[in-house]
C-alpha cells in the first residue's frame, strides 16, 4: 500500500514538475537537460569547435544540449560529440554513438579510432549506478563510477579540459572530491535548480588537469 502511495506521489510530482514541462516543450528527452544547461552557463563552458564525450548518455538529453550549443552555419555541428552507453540510444543528428561499456578495451579502441588522436575538451557524465539501499555498498558503487569517469578523463582530456560528473552527498563523497583535487587545478560543486531538493545528487566540475603525475589508479 505504501509503495502504491509513493508511486502516486512520484507521478503527481513528475507531472507537475516545471522542468519536466519545459523539457517536453523544448523536445528534450529528459529534464536532466536543464542540469547541464545551468552548469554550462555558470561555468561558461563549451565553445564552437569543441570535442565532447558524453558518458552514460542514454536517453540523450545531455547530448541534445551539447548539440544545440555547437550548431554552426547550415545547422551542422561545429565540433564533435561522441556519446557512449551500455543501453541503446535513439539517434541524434550530428552525435556519434557507441553502444558498449567504455571500461572494455574494444569500446575504448572504437572511441580512440573515432577521435583519431584528438584530445577532448569536455567530458560529461550523468552516470549513476543501480543503488541497493545499503549505504556502504551504494557509496562504493558511486565512487567507482566517478573513478571511471576520472580515469577516462585523465587519458583523453586536453590539459585545459573539463570533466563534469554526477556524485551524491554521503559516505565517500569527500574522497571523490579529494580525488578530483589531486588531478584538477579547479574543482567546484554544483547543485543545479533542476536537481530535486530531496535528491543528494551534486555535480562535480574539474577544470584544467594538473601535470603532477600523481595517479590514484593502479
Amino acid at each position: 500500500m505504501a509503495k502504491k502511495k509513493f508511486s502516486k506521489n512520484w507521478v503527481h510530482q513528475h507531472i507537475n514538475d516545471p522542468f519536466v514541462k519545459m523539457a517536453q516543450q523544448k523536445g528534450y528527452r529528459a529534464r536532466a537537460a536543464y542540469k547541464l544547461t545551468e552548469i554550462l552557463d555558470t561555468e561558461k563552458l563549451l565553445r564552437k569547435g569543441d570535442v565532447v564525450v558524453d558518458l552514460g548518455a542514454t536517453p540523450g538529453s545531455w547530448s541534445q544540449v551539447v548539440r544545440e550549443r555547437l550548431l554552426g552555419a547550415g545547422g551542422r555541428v561545429d565540433g564533435r560529440i561522441i556519446a557512449l552507453d551500455l543501453l541503446p540510444m535513439e539517434p541524434i543528428a550530428g552525435v556519434e554513438f557507441i553502444q558498449g561499456d567504455f571500461r572494455e578495451e574494444s569500446v575504448l579502441g572504437q572511441l580512440e579510432e573515432m577521435l583519431g588522436g584528438s584530445k577532448v575538451d569536455l567530458v560529461i557524465s550523468d552516470m549513476a549506478p543501480n543503488l541497493s539501499g545499503v549505504g556502504a555498498a551504494d557509496s562504493a558503487r558511486i565512487q567507482h563510477v566517478c573513478e571511471l569517469a576520472l580515469e577516462f578523463s585523465m587519458n583523453h582530456l586536453k590539459p585545459d579540459g573539463t570533466l563534469i560528473v554526477k556524485a551524491f552527498h554521503g559516505s565517500g563523497f569527500s574522497q571523490i572530491v579529494q580525488m578530483f583535487k589531486q588531478h584538477f587545478v579547479r574543482v567546484v560543486e554544483r547543485k543545479p535548480k533542476a536537481s530535486r531538493d530531496k535528491s543528494s545528487e551534486t555535480f562535480l566540475v574539474g577544470q584544467r588537469l594538473k601535470s603532477t603525475g600523481i595517479r590514484v589508479f593502479p
